[in-house]
């Protein structure tokens, strides 16, 4: 397994391993699959990135771990924090591809100054609650009734890890 930062090149690969756990469901507040353009533009090279690493298996991208200070409007964080979203392909889970791409991401976060990392996951979505759990993220929030691009309401678990 090779961890290395997320390049344009990557874009075809990680579109279709986001677009699959995209169409599996309940796992991802994404509902809408991504092209390649907007891979480039919201995930490897946005404004606001810290990091995106991609963790390549045999010439292929297995996942991918996307940091980046906080961008939405209204949604203020205080200084320092960054916010982090993990993705595996669904056929490659419990290999550890998580674990290995949040080791790089720290490193990385370190560099940068984040001094604690938001992970805002799905109530519903238990192997994200336990990957970030396991990862020693703490919760400290809850928003509630959250609505999906379909309109269902779901509530999502905020947990952060400090930086050491």
């Amino acid at each position: 397994m090779i961890i290395r930062q997320a390049v344009h090149g990557d874009a075809q690969d990680m579109t279709k391993l986001l677009n699959e756990i995209i169409a599996v469901g309940g796992t991802t507040a994404h509902q809408t699959p991504f092209d390649e353009s907007g891979m480039i533009s919201h995930y490897i090279d946005p404004p606001a990135l810290i990091s995106c690493q991609v963790a390549e298996i045999d010439g292929t991208v297995q996942g991918f771990q996307w940091l980046g200070w906080p961008r939405i409007e209204g949604d203020d964080f205080p200084k320092g924090w960054a916010i982090i979203a993990s993705f595996v392909d669904v056929n490659a889970t419990g290999k550890g591809i998580g674990r290995h791409l949040f080791a790089a991401t720290v490193q990385t976060a370190q560099r940068a100054g984040v001094k604690t990392i938001d992970a805002t996951i799905r109530a519903d979505n238990r192997s994200g609650l336990q990957y970030y759990g396991g990862l020693g993220f703490v919760d400290y929030d809850r928003l509630k009734d959250v609505p999906l691009r379909d309109g269902t309401m779901v509530d999502r678990v905020r947990k952060r890890f400090e930086i050491s």
